[in-house]
């Protein structure tokens, strides 16, 4: 092995879905950033964002590495897993539990993963990354091309035409959770934010179930929405309160004094974290309106945290969608 894959280029966050001049648009996937390499005499290694080595976890995109890519090539994605009409994280989590031997041989053939390519960084022994966004792109086009790259391999879909990025939003209902713009100009700046990354965000309303911290000041809400049978069904955790707010829910959130559909379960600090938290259940009375992403885990939870936009003290719980909805 004679190189290393660069620091995976990164993203900052943007408010507006328009493309900018002189940019290209991609989809932004819920899935896992992986970086892949090929080096000569036939080792591959797959790694994600951090620097974790995923190689042994899917068997099949290293089978098609040595397969398909020519030595001594790099290649900047990201891993999904399809099922059932959506792009499903979870999967990839389990993915991951199982990375060795017959337990990563049996998930791949039952959640099998595809990495879609959006950056070429290194092709049969030169360096594309001083290269601009435009010419990595031409190159990786026609790597998909001439060497007829398949599945696990898919080519991501870019563009310079605002009006198909923007039709692209359409497809949050599958997972999709944004867009990537990249400057047609700009070289692969490993580590650096130079990638803007917008999410697609909407408000929706859930039930107050739960706190961290005390009522009458509380640091986090865990919320919920009630399913067809009247349980209340935990949906996903905001992020910390601004003080301004946790003053306002004083005296608002009161100790459940009934039974509570959360009784004995606990909860924990993320989606796929040990943390435990220290919560206390509350009377779930208190709608609030939040801010949340498209990402959903298999339940239909929101998988990453949401921020409080306000309280509706004007709804009541029965006004709030079912869970699922």
């Amino acid at each position: 092995m004679t190189w290393t894959l660069p620091q995976p280029m990164l993203t900052a966050p943007v408010t507006s879905p328009d493309l900018p001049p002189g940019a290209a648009g991609e989809p932004k996937w819920d899935g896992y950033r992986a970086q892949l390499a090929h080096y000569p005499g036939g080792r591959v290694l797959l790694r994600s964002r951090q620097g974790t080595d995923m190689t042994t976890a899917f068997p099949e995109v290293r089978e098609a590495a040595l397969a398909q890519l020519p030595e001594d090539t790099g290649l900047d994605g990201e891993l999904v897993v399809w099922e059932s009409g959506r792009l499903a994280f979870e999967r990839l989590q389990q993915r991951l539990a199982r990375r060795r031997g017959a337990g990563a041989i049996a998930a791949a053939q039952t959640w099998p993963a595809h990495l879609v390519v959006f950056d070429l960084v290194r092709l049969e022994g030169t360096d594309l990354t001083p290269r601009p966004y435009s010419d990595r792109r031409a190159a990786l086009e026609d790597l998909f091309a001439s060497q007829g790259l398949t599945a696990p391999f898919t080519l991501c879909p870019s563009t310079t035409d605002p009006a198909t990025a923007r039709a692209w939003l359409e497809w949050t209902a599958a997972g999709l959770e944004g867009l990537c713009f990249k400057r047609l100009s700009e070289p692969y700046r490993g580590g650096a934010r130079a990638w803007a990354k917008y999410k697609v965000r909407a408000t929706e309303d859930a039930i107050v179930g739960a706190v961290t911290g005390p009522p009458a000041a509380p640091r986090t809400l865990l919320l919920g929405r009630y399913d067809g049978a009247g349980v209340l069904r935990y949906t996903g955790r905001t992020t910390s309160l601004a003080r301004a707010v946790t003053r306002s829910l004083e005296g608002v959130l009161l100790p459940t004094t009934g039974g509570h559909s959360w009784a004995g379960r606990t909860f924990t600090a993320s989606w796929g974290s040990r943390d435990v938290l220290d919560v206390t259940l509350v009377d779930p009375q208190l709608v609030v309106e939040v801010s949340v992403d498209v990402a959903r885990d298999a339940a239909g939870r929101w998988r990453h945290p949401v921020g409080l936009h306000r309280t509706r003290p004007d709804l009541s719980a029965e006004s709030v969608p079912p869970f699922g909805a």
